[in-house]
């Protein structure tokens, strides 16, 4: 039987709570020991700044776009579409608008704007925060396969509707570098470089 992804399992747990008469559920939650999982591997990612010459498993890919297919969105609105550039001719066209240290793929995250929630208040779109958590369940899907992830901020958004006309009606939010980490290479300085939480947050 083929081994389930965290976020997976993540979904077991939605169904087991939604049995909540059956007097075993605490049980089956308690072992599937998802607090202790999940701490240590946001804990220990890091950003990934070099890949190993390897290509993915196309199986892996699928399993990264299943989870980020079920990603929250505000209002339950469509407006997020990913791609997953794979093929040696679509990583040439993505080396010219960044060349993430040569991963064998990288997901590049767009919204349609026009179909995002907005709220009524102030107008405020959807639609960046929607890609930010696809975004997301894609580095966290990425690493529980056991893959370095690095997001890559820098990048030109007309360049990369140039270079990827399948992306026309979508703005670009993320582009996401996925990789076997290169073992030779260590985390940076700043991969525990965080706030003490009395000074990142506040309990009212």
């Amino acid at each position: 039987m083929a081994k389930k992804s965290f976020l997976d399992r993540i979904s077991d747990l939605t169904k087991i709570a939604h049995r909540a008469n059956f007097s075993s559920v605490d049980k089956h939650i308690a072992n599937l020991n998802f607090e202790t999982r999940f701490s240590e591997m946001v804990t220990t990612r890091y950003t990934c700044n070099s890949f190993i010459d390897r290509k993915i498993n196309p199986s892996k890919i699928e399993k990264i776009l299943k989870v980020a297919r079920i990603a929250p969105s505000q209002g339950d609105c469509p407006s997020v579409h990913v791609w997953a550039v794979t093929s040696d001719e679509a990583l040439a066209r993505m080396r010219e608008v960044n060349p993430f240290s040569g991963a064998p793929a990288v997901f590049m995250v767009g919204c349609d704007r026009a179909k995002a929630w907005v709220r009524e208040f102030d107008n405020k779109s959807s639609a960046d925060t929607d890609a930010a958590v696809v975004s997301m369940h894609i580095l966290l899907e990425a690493s529980d396969l056991g893959l370095g992830t690095v997001w890559l901020s820098e990048f030109d958004p007309a360049k990369v509707a140039e270079l990827f006309p399948e992306t026309a009606g979508y703005e670009i939010a993320s582009l996401l570098a996925v990789g076997y980490p290169d073992p030779n290479e260590e985390p940076g300085v700043l991969v525990n470089a965080h706030k003490p939480v009395e000074d990142f947050a506040t309990v009212l």
